[in-house]
Parts: C-alpha cells; sequence; structure tokens
C-alpha cells in the first residue's frame, strides 16, 4: 500500500512530511477539532476517480465546525476543489480514503475553550483496506461503555475529542475478541457503532435508531435508507431499539464511510439470523459500491469525477 505524499495544509499542498504541527497545539492537548471522512472510488472501465457524495460530507464538516464554533474561509465547493487538486497530485489509481481535518491551531494553550481560537483546514488522502476483518460477517459486542449524549459532546458532529468514547468501547471489544461494538445512549438504547451508524432487518422492516438517540448524522446512513427505500422496496422506520431486540432481529448491519455497508452475523456470541449474510444486506452491498463508482445512471449525482480526462498522459503537477 502506497502512503500518501501529499497533504493540504496551511493553505496549500505540501510534501506530507513538511505538514507539521506544534506539540504546543491547542487541539493536541483538548481535543479541540473536527474531522470527516470521504471515499473516491476507481472506475477501471471509465478511468477515472469518483468521489462520493464530497459535497455532503463537507457540509456536515462544516457543521462539525460550527458546534465548535470555528470559523473557517471555505465552502463545501471550495474544499471539493482542494480535494480535487490534492487526488490529482497523488494521481491515485485506486479506491482512497481522505481525512479533512479542522483543529485549533494556537499553541498558546490558555485551557480548555472554544472562543477566540484560530482553526486551521488540512486534508490527506490514502488507501484504506476493509474497516472490519469480515464485512459480510462482522462479529459485535454490545459495549459497557454509554455513547457521548447531546449535552456532553454532540454526537452528530465528527468532533476529535468525542472519539475517545468509541476508542474506548472499540478496544474494549477488540481486546474481548469481537470485531466491532455497538454502544447504547443513556437511556439504555442501541446508538450505534464505535464508528458507524446502526440497522437491522425485523418482521419485514429496516429499523435503524433516530438522530436523537446520540448518532452521527451519517451520510452512508442517508444512501443506504435510500436506496433500501427506493431500490428494495422495503419500508425504513427511524425509532429506538432495545438491546434485546438486537439479538432477535433477522438481518443487521453496520453503514460508514469507512466500514462501507458491513453485514452484522453475530452479537454477543449470539447468531443473528442464519448467522450469515442475508438477502438484504448482500442486495444493499451490491448496489451500494455500485452507486459509488457511479454505476448506476439514477445515483450519478452522488459522485463527482477527479480527473478531467483519462489518466493515459497525465502528468502530474507536483
Amino acid at each position: 500500500m502506497r502512503l500518501p505524499s501529499y497533504a493540504y495544509f496551511e493553505g496549500k499542498i505540501t510534501p506530507i512530511d513538511e505538514a507539521k504541527i506544534s506539540v504546543m497545539t491547542h487541539a493536541l492537548h483538548f481535543g479541540t477539532g473536527a474531522f470527516a471522512g470521504i471515499r473516491a472510488y476507481w472506475n477501471e472501465d471509465e478511468d477515472q476517480l469518483y468521489l462520493f457524495r464530497p459535497l455532503d460530507h463537507f457540509e456536515r464538516f462544516l457543521n462539525s465546525a460550527k458546534l465548535l464554533c470555528m470559523e473557517i474561509d471555505h465552502t463545501a465547493e471550495s474544499l471539493l476543489g482542494i480535494t480535487k487538486n490534492l487526488l490529482r497530485t497523488e494521481c491515485w489509481r485506486e479506491n482512497v480514503y481522505i481525512r479533512p481535518l479542522v483543529y485549533a491551531a494556537n499553541t498558546l494553550l490558555g485551557g480548555p475553550r472554544l472562543y477566540g481560537l484560530r482553526a486551521e483546514v488540512t486534508i490527506f488522502s490514502m488507501p484504506l483496506a476493509n474497516y472490519v476483518p469480515d464485512e459480510e460477517g462482522t462479529h459485535v459486542t454490545v459495549s459497557s461503555w454509554t455513547r457521548i449524549d447531546d449535552n456532553t459532546i454532540p454526537a452528530r458532529g465528527k468532533v476529535t475529542g468525542g472519539y475517545v468514547n468509541s476508542a474506548l468501547a472499540k478496544n474494549d471489544a477488540l481486546r474481548a475478541g469481537f470485531d466491532e461494538a455497538l454502544l447504547l445512549n443513556r437511556h439504555g438504547h442501541i446508538s450505534e457503532g464505535a464508528g458507524e451508524n446502526f440497522f437491522m432487518v425485523r418482521d419485514g422492516l429496516v429499523v435503524t435508531p433516530p438522530t436523537t438517540d446520540s448518532i452521527l448524522e451519517g451520510i452512508t446512513r442517508r444512501t443506504v435508507i435510500e436506496l433500501i427505500r427506493r431500490e428494495l422496496g422495503l419500508e425504513v422506520v427511524e425509532r429506538s431499539v432495545d438491546r434485546s431486540e438486537v439479538y432477535l432481529a433477522e438481518e443487521a448491519f453496520l453503514t460508514g464511510t469507512a466500514v462501507q455497508v458491513a453485514a452484522i452475523t453475530r452479537v454477543d456470541h449470539r447468531t443473528i439470523g442464519t448467522g450469515k449474510m442475508g438477502p438484504v444486506v448482500s442486495r444493499l452491498r451490491e448496489l451500494f459500491f455500485l452507486a459509488a463508482q457511479g454505476r448506476i445512471e439514477t445515483y450519478r449525482s452522488w459522485v463527482i469525477p477527479v480527473y478531467e480526462h483519462a489518466l493515459d498522459g497525465y502528468e502530474n503537477p507536483a
């Protein structure tokens, strides 16, 4: 796997080895930052790299910054332009993951606060292997850690400090031999995975926790809801889900930019459905990857090409 060579840093695309911050940086000490995760998919037939729903991701990125009272001189469109230039500079010909980050760049610490901090934006990209070992048979556990609440650290935004909550849950899950964790909110309802939204199939309905149950407002979540309704013809219900109800699900799955669409086949050593990926998740995965690669005309608006022409003869501008 080739590591990234460049990053957008302090207003320009620069060699990634030169994209350095001080050990005194405020965000490093107090978690005062927000990030996004975006995927770009390589379509060999078209010799093209497609960014998947980048404007939606950047709108959420800006909203996450807003939650932290950060003012940045960018729009979703300007961030898209920077990202396309960065990917062209890297000249990727494979699926890649893009990480934008906005962070409090002050080096005079002054204690935990938000007001008056200077925000900087950086972006880099790199190939990413499967987020969970087996996307067709993920084994999860319900974590003893409670999901952060909206009145603690807003889960609807990707705030860097809030992901310590996810790290604690994921760490315990991995050390206990599971692939991923499911977190409950303060009311004891299923919230989401350590880095993914949660869905289950029960009695012919697809059920997912609502945004008011301390979940990230997921772009992939929004995508699969539309695919389920339009392409599979199934009803999607957003409601609270009890822990014990998950054990009775016919199918269950996780969604997110990193995990994409991953089938859950066991929860706390209990078999979900048949113990194998079910028909709903199987068809949904197929539809999702086709759409993400720009192969379904109905959803071409979800993808934006990186290269203005075929890569043959393309000169790296760096």
